[in-house]
């Protein structure tokens, strides 16, 4: 029985095998989480949570969109794979969330930096699932660099009134 389950999710893996599957995921959640701790720590409405399943459902839908591409559907005149349209669609939904963060308060647009954010998560999880863990991992360091250092010189500047 337990031989089985074992080859059977040693098997069902085409494209990306297993640990290389299991090695994007838990890249998509560290990467993501990095920016939602600094979200997090700005007590913003999205945070660790938010950010790390947004980047692991992208990075899924990328390894989902490579392991059906590889499927037989009978031929290959009628299978079409488009990757931008994967990403397309990531995009697509993770703008919808991202907008349902934004609101305007006073006269004044509040939560935009976490939306964006959160739009970039999805970036670094689809990153993540396309097996590019570096450029994932770059795009978080600048994104880092975005939220934390360029905060202090706003405050510097005397810009520190800004909601984000």
């Amino acid at each position: 029985m337990l031989n089985e389950v074992v080859n059977e999710f040693r098997y069902t893996f085409s494209v990306v095998p297993a640990p290389a599957a299991l090695a994007r995921l838990l890249a998509a959640i560290i990467l993501a989480g990095m920016i939602g701790l600094e979200r997090e720590r700005r007590e913003k409405p999205a945070g660790l949570r938010t950010h790390i399943l947004v980047s692991v459902a992208a990075c899924l839908f990328v390894i989902l969109g490579l392991e059906l591409a590889a499927m037989d559907f009978g031929g290959t005149s009628e299978q079409r794979n488009d990757p931008l349209r994967m990403i397309e669609a990531v995009t697509a939904g993770v703008a919808f969330l991202a907008a349902g963060l934004i609101f305007t308060s006073d006269g004044k647009v509040r939560n935009i930096t976490t939306g964006t954010s959160l739009w970039l998560a999805g970036a670094i999880g689809l990153g993540c699932g396309a097996g590019q863990m570096p450029l994932a991992a770059m795009t978080t360091i600048i994104v880092l660099f975005v939220l934390t250092l360029l905060r202090l010189l706003e405050r510097k500047l005397g810009w520190s009134e800004r909601e984000d």
